[in-house]
C-alpha cells in the first residue's frame, strides 16, 4: 500500500473542534480521520477507514480462529421481531422507528439477537447441526439522548456481533469461554490496557455477563477492583452483602423531634447533635450514616402510561447511585419526582419524607441492603420540619425488599474476598453474555436430540464496539503533539517525509516504492510548497508507528529515522533505510 499526501483526501486542522472534551475527539478531527456530519454521527476519511478496518481484520482473525463465521443482517428490521422479544417497548427512546410507505413499523437494528435466531431455526433443526457460532460487523443505531465524545458515544457505530447456538449449558459455557479468550487475544493484540468485569445483562437479558473495559480517566463507566484479589465490576454489577440483623428487643422507642430548616443530611446532622446530644447513644456523636435517606422516584415499565411512585431508602452518608438504580430497575424507565408529582400527593412531604408515609399509602419502599432488621435510624416525620429518632427496621416499618442503589466508594468491602474495593473509570469496549434461552423461547428455536425430542437451544452473545476500540486505543495512546498508533492498526507502517528541498521528494518517493513493493504500509509526504514545519507536525499529529525524515542530511548520505512511540531518533545511511524500516515492521508484526 502506498499513498502520497499529494492526492491523499486529507485536510489537519491545528484548532481543536469547540465541542470536543476527550483526546480522541480532538486528534481524531484535527488528524483527519473522522468528520462530523450530525451530532453523534461522522464520516470516516481514508485514514480513519483504514483504521477501522485494521480493528475489524483483527476481530475477523480472531473469530476465525475459534470457528466463529462471518455474516451481513439487514440494519432495517421489522417491528414484529422485537415485539416477539418484548424488546421494542424495553429499549424506549433508545431505538430509531420508522414507517414505511405502506405503514410498516420499522427500526433501525442496535443489536440483532432475534436475527440470528430466526436465520438459525430456518436453517437448522437437528442437534447434529449444532454448535452455530456466527457474527457479523456492521453499523448499529441507537438514539443517544446526550451524544459525545465524538465515536465513543454516538448515535451510528461500527460493532461486531456475534452469537453461539448451543445444545445445551455445558455447551454454551464451552462456546463463552472461546469467545472470552478471543477477546483477550484481541484487545492484547490492539495493545490496550483493559480489565475484565462482572456485569449486568440489562436488556439484553441472559445470566453471566461480563465487560472488557479500556482504562482511561476520560470513560463513562466506572468500576471497581478489589486489593485483595482479582475480582472486578461493573458499579451496577457490585452487590452489597446485607450484614446480620439485630436485636430489636430492649431498643428505646421512636420520637418525633421538632427539627426546623433541616430539610438535607447535613443541616439534620448539626441539628441532631446541638439540641439532641444522645440520639444515637451515650457519648457518641450523631453522623450522616446514622440517617436514613429516602429518595423518591417514579418508575414506568416498558408498554406501560402510567408512572409508579416509589421510595428507596439509603443511609444518609451514600448517594443513589442513578445508574445502579436504573440497572436494578431495568428495563422501567426510572425518573426523580417532579414539584407536581408532590403537589399531587401532599403526604410526602419534600425534605422530610419517612417510610411511614410511604407503606401507609400503598407506594413500594426498598432499601440498601445495609437498613437490616434492628438497624435504628434517624429519618424523616412526614412533617415538615420534623424527624423522627431511633425508629427500628423490623419493628417501626418493614420494607418491601431491598435495592442495590447506593453509591459504590473507595474502601468499601469486597463482596467475595478480604479486600476493599477501589474506582476506576474505563471505556466499555467488549460485553460478553451467557443469554440462556430468552431468544429461543421467542422464536421456539428447537433441535431434534439424538433421542428425536425437540431440545430448545441455548444462546450467547458476544459484542465488541469496533469504532469505540478506535477512540479507546487514541485515549490511551497519545501525547501532546498527536496520535501514537500501534502497529497493527495504524494506517500505514512508515510514514516517509520529504521536506521539500532539492531532490527530497524525489528520493521520498523512491523510497516509499521500495518499501512499498516489500509489503510494507507506506505514507508518503511529497507534497510540494509546505514547510518542513508543517510536515513535521503533520507526521506526530497522524501518529504513525515508524518515520523516515529526507531532510538536509540527504547532502551527506543519510536520512533519520524516528519512532513515533519513544522519540527515539538515529540517523541511517539511505542505501540501508529500506532494510531497517522492514526489519522493524516485522520485528514488531511477529
Amino acid at each position: 500500500m502506498l499513498l502520497r499526501m499529494s492526492t491523499l483526501f486529507l485536510r489537519t486542522l491545528r484548532e481543536d473542534p469547540t465541542d470536543a472534551e476527550v483526546p480522541s475527539h480532538k486528534l481524531l478531527v484535527r488528524g483527519g480521520y473522522i468528520r462530523r456530519a450530525a451530532p453523534g454521527v461522522y464520516s470516516w476519511l481514508p485514514l480513519g477507514k483504514l483504521v477501522l478496518d485494521n480493528v475489524a481484520n483483527v476481530v475477523r482473525e480472531e473469530m476465525a480462529r475459534i470457528g466463529s463465521q462471518e455474516v451481513l443482517l439487514p440494519t432495517l428490521l421489522p417491528r414484529e421481531y422485537y415485539e416477539a422479544t418484548g424488546r421494542w417497548t424495553e429499549y424506549g427512546d433508545t431505538l430509531f422507528r420508522l414507517v414505511d410507505r405502506k405503514g410498516a413499523d420499522y427500526l433501525l437494528g442496535p443489536t440483532h439477537e432475534e436475527l440470528f435466531t430466526l436465520l438459525v431455526k430456518g436453517e437448522y433443526s437437528s442437534y447434529k447441526d449444532f454448535p452455530v457460532m456466527l457474527y457479523q460487523i456492521q453499523e448499529k443505531f441507537r438514539d443517544e439522548a446526550r451524544p459525545r465524545a465524538a465515536i465513543l458515544r454516538g448515535r451510528e457505530f461500527h460493532m461486531k456481533d456475534s452469537y453461539s447456538f448451543d445444545i445445551d449449558e455445558e455447551g454454551l459455557r464451552h462456546s463463552y469461554e472461546l469467545h472470552r479468550a478471543a477477546y483477550i487475544r484481541i484487545f492484547d493484540r490492539l495493545g490496550l490496557r483493559y480489565a475484565i468485569v462482572k456485569a449486568t445483562s440489562g436488556a439484553m437479558g441472559g445470566s453471566a455477563s461480563e465487560e472488557f473495559l479500556a482504562e482511561a480517566v476520560t470513560g463513562e463507566d466506572t468500576f471497581v477492583r478489589s486489593t485483595g484479589s482479582d475480582y472486578a465490576a461493573n458499579v451496577e454489577a457490585v452487590t452489597v452483602p446485607a450484614p446480620p440483623a439485630q436485636s430489636i428487643e430492649g431498643l428505646p422507642e421512636a420520637r418525633v423531634h421538632h427539627t426546623p430548616d433541616t430539610p438535607t443530611i447535613d443541616s439534620l446532622v448539626d441539628h441532631v447533635n446541638e439540641h439532641v446530644p444522645d440520639a444515637v447513644g451515650p457519648g457518641r456523636a450523631c453522623t450522616a450514616a446514622d440517617t436514613l435517606k429516602n429518595v423518591l422516584i417514579k418508575i414506568c415499565r416498558p408498554g406501560e402510561k402510567d408512572w409508579e411512585i416509589m421510595g428507596v431508602g439509603v443511609p444518609g452518608d451514600r448517594e443513589v447511585d442513578m445508574k445502579r438504580l436504573e440497572a436494578a430497575l431495568e428495563p422501567a424507565q426510572v425518573e426523580l419526582l417532579e414539584e407536581s408529582d408532590f403537589e399531587a400527593n401532599p403526604f410526602l412531604v419534600k425534605g422530610y419524607v419517612g417510610p411511614r408515609a410511604l407503606l401507609d399509602n400503598g407506594l413500594r419502599y426498598l432499601v440498601d441492603p445495609r437498613v437490616v432488621a434492628g438497624t435504628r435510624w434517624i429519618t424523616g416525620a412526614d412533617k415538615a420540619d420534623h424527624h423522627v429518632i431511633g425508629l427500628v427496621c423490623g419493628r417501626d416499618f418493614t420494607p418491601d425488599g431491598t435495592i442495590q442503589a447506593a453509591e459504590v466508594r473507595d474502601g468499601d468491602p469486597s463482596p467475595e474476598d478480604d479486600g476493599t474495593l477501589y474506582t476506576a473509570r474505563g471505556i466499555e469496549i467488549g460485553h460478553v453474555f451467557q443469554l440462556g434461552r430468552k431468544y429461543t423461547d421467542a422464536f421456539e428455536l428447537d433441535a431434534l436430540g439424538p433421542d428425536g425430542k425437540p431440545k430448545r437451544i441455548t444462546m450467547g452473545s458476544y459484542g465488541i464496539g469496533v469504532s469505540r476500540v478506535v477512540a479507546s486505543i487514541v485515549e490511551q495512546s497519545h501525547d501532546d503533539k498527536g496520535i501514537v498508533w500501534p502497529r497493527e492498526i495504524a494506517p500505514a507502517d512508515v510514514h516517509i517525509v520529504g521536506t521539500g528541498k532539492g531532490d527530497q521528494i524525489e528520493v521520498a518517493l523512491r523510497l516509499a516504492t521500495e518499501l512499498s513493493a516489500t509489503g510494507v504500509r507506506v505514507l508518503v509526504d511529497d507534497r510540494s510548497g509546505v514547510s518542513p514545519g508543517v510536515k513535521f507536525t503533520d507526521a506526530e499529529l497522524l501518529g504513525v508507528p515508524t518515520a523516515v525524515i529526507v531532510g538536509k542530511g540527504l547532502a551527506n548520505g543519510v536520512v533519520e529515522l524516528r519512532d513515533r512511540s519513544s522519540g527515539q531518533r538515529e540517523e541511517v545511511a539511505v542505501e540501508s533505510v529500506v532494510e531497517r524500516v522492514v526489519a522493524a515492521v516485522g520485528a514488531e508484526s511477529s
